[in-house]
């Protein structure tokens, strides 16, 4: 592999691991909320 490819290849890794691990942060900071779904029927 050329120096080039190995940079891109490198950017590139760097981008979507750092996209997921962005991702699992935010998502642990903010959950997403359940209040909006609705609530299971209630059987008598």
């Amino acid at each position: 592999m050329t120096t080039t490819a190995i940079v891109m290849m490198i950017i590139a890794m760097v981008t979507v691991w750092g996209g997921l691990i962005a991702a699992i942060i935010n998502l642990a900071r903010h959950p997403e909320e359940s209040a909006s779904e609705p609530s299971p029927p209630v059987e008598l």
